[in-house]
Formats: structure tokens, C-alpha cells, sequence
């Protein structure tokens, strides 16, 4: 894969792609329970897949799906936790509406569905863009967080490299990865709604702003900071966000974007999200002491 398509990586992650059965596993949890919740003018598709444990919200990233981002550890999940999935405005079975796209309406639109869910409080794990919402969750609903788990996630526009930026300019719809394409055709089979997925995600890219350092040291969410040693992110940017959080634990793992969680554009031995799983659980038990 060449750098043009690695720089979709925030906005639409990079890696090597995985085997076709991989892609068939990374589809193959099924919910206990799926739905629609409508939710600030947005009719928002939901999963939830266990049914013991501390609620475990999943946000995925740009481009993705569900199953995309969590085929893989989905179902590691739900054996010790609830855990709830959505998939957020324009992605997946979440039809896009006339309205800002941003980082702040996803967050908002996770705690309306939380609250639609009747779930007052839960762990928030968000991979890629889905942990820049998670940090928005943190910041604007506090009241519904436990613990935050932040995987391969920006909060500045230095958290990735000038190249990053500079490609991003001259990227187009040609270089989004084609399993997204295929994973989200699958669900809406319509050309229209997975370019105005792209046209969404790379647009907000575009026009990101950093986010306050005083709206990240407000986070009082017992925190775990994950990147890959090879990422994206930058991993000076993940231990500087761990150091302004007041509750955090970092954890740099090796790989490229995605790759610890065995995210569908990733090649890597089933062991490895398994061990990225056990990591998670570990940190929330121990949280919870």
C-alpha cells in the first residue's frame, strides 16, 4: 500500500490488507440485540453484543463500520462485558442528514444514545477518529463515562506527521482503502452514500483543530492511551496525551494503525488482539480497584 493510501489513516486507517476470510470473520459477530435509536434528528444504528458486565462502548473510526474497525475482538468483548456498537452519522447502516459533521455532534449523539439506552454510565473504547470522539464524550458528558480507553487517536494536528496533512490535500475518493468500500456497499449498497461517507470523513480531517489542553487536563476518566509503535499517531503524541490526562496508563504496542486490534486492514496473528483485549480488561479491572 503506498503513502497516499496510508494518509487516510485518521480519516480511513491504513495497514496491509487482511485474507478474505479474515473479512468474513470481521463480520461474523451477532448481536444479542440491534436497532435503530433516533437520536438529535439522526436515525443511528446500534448493536449490542453480550449480556453481563459493565457496559463496553465501541466508536469506531473515519470509513469504518463495526465490523471493520472490531470483527476481531467484538467478540472477545462480549464475553466478560455489554457491549454496545453503534455506527455514527454516514457510516455503515447510519444514513447520512443535513447537519455539521463534527467530533462534538458524534459525541453528543453517543450520550443521547446512551441515555435513549437507558445505560447512565459506561467504558468508552474509541479507535482512531472514534477516540477524538471519545475525548469530546469525556469532555462534554462526563456523567456517562467510567473509563476511557483511547486507541490510535489525534488531539492535535501534530499528532500526526506533515506528510499526513500535505497528502491529505491531494487525496481523493480513488484512495479511500477498498475493503471500507466494499464493507460499507455490503450493508447500503449505494455509490451515493459511500462517497458522501469519504466527502464527510476527509472534510472534517481537513478542518481539524486541536483540542484544548485544559479540555484534555478536565478529563477525570481513568484513561488508557494505546498507539502502535509504527502508526500514524505519533507516539510522542500518545505519551503527551497520557501526560496531560490526570488518570492515565499508556501502552505502546507494536504495529501500524489498527494493527493491535486486528482492524481489517491489518495482517496479524489472532493472538494479537486477543493480548490487546486482555490489556483492555486488565486496565478496567484494575480501574475499578
Amino acid at each position: 500500500m503506498n503513502r497516499l493510501s496510508k494518509i487516510l489513516a485518521l480519516a480511513i486507517v491504513a495497514g496491509a490488507t487482511l485474507p478474505i476470510d479474515a473479512r468474513c470473520q470481521a463480520q461474523a459477530a451477532k448481536p444479542v440485540r440491534s436497532g435503530y435509536a433516533d437520536v438529535n434528528g439522526l436515525h443511528m444504528y446500534y448493536e449490542i453484543h453480550g449480556s453481563t458486565g459493565t457496559p463496553l462502548v465501541l466508536v469506531h473510526g473515519g470509513g469504518s463500520t463495526i465490523g471493520t474497525n472490531f470483527g476481531r475482538v467484538l467478540p472477545l468483548f462480549a464475553k466478560t462485558h455489554r457491549v454496545i456498537a453503534m455506527e455514527l452519522q454516514a457510516h455503515g447502516h447510519t444514513r447520512d442528514i443535513d447537519r455539521p459533521f463534527t467530533f462534538q455532534q458524534d459525541a453528543d449523539d453517543i450520550a443521547a444514545l446512551l441515555a435513549e439506552l437507558r445505560v447512565p454510565k459506561a467504558d468508552i473504547l474509541g479507535f482512531s477518529n472514534g477516540g477524538t470522539t471519545a475525548l469530546q464524550v469525556a469532555i462534554r458528558h462526563p456523567e456517562v463515562v467510567n473509563r476511557l480507553i483511547i486507541a490510535s487517536s489525534n488531539y492535535k494536528r501534530d499528532g500526526m506527521p506533515a506528510w499526513f496533512w500535505e497528502s491529505m490535500q491531494k487525496s481523493t475518493f480513488a484512495d479511500m482503502p477498498q475493503p471500507y468500500k466494499d464493507a460499507y456497499l455490503k450493508i447500503n449498497p449505494s455509490q451515493e452514500g459511500v462517497l458522501a461517507m469519504y466527502n464527510r470523513d476527509s472534510k472534517r480531517m481537513l478542518a481539524f483543530t486541536d483540542i484544548p489542553d485544559l479540555d484534555i487536563r478536565s478529563i477525570q476518566a481513568p484513561t488508557l492511551v494505546m498507539d502502535g509503535d509504527r502508526d500514524v499517531v505519533r507516539p510522542e503524541h500518545a505519551v503527551e496525551l497520557f501526560r496531560l490526562l490526570p488518570h492515565a496508563r499508556l501502552s505502546i504496542l507494536p504495529g501500524t494503525h489498527g494493527e493491535y486490534l486486528g482492524e481489517i486492514l491489518s495482517h496479524v496473528d489472532a493472538r494479537v488482539p486477543q493480548r490487546f483485549v486482555e490489556l483492555v480488561n486488565e486496565f478496567l479491572s484494575s480501574a475499578e480497584k
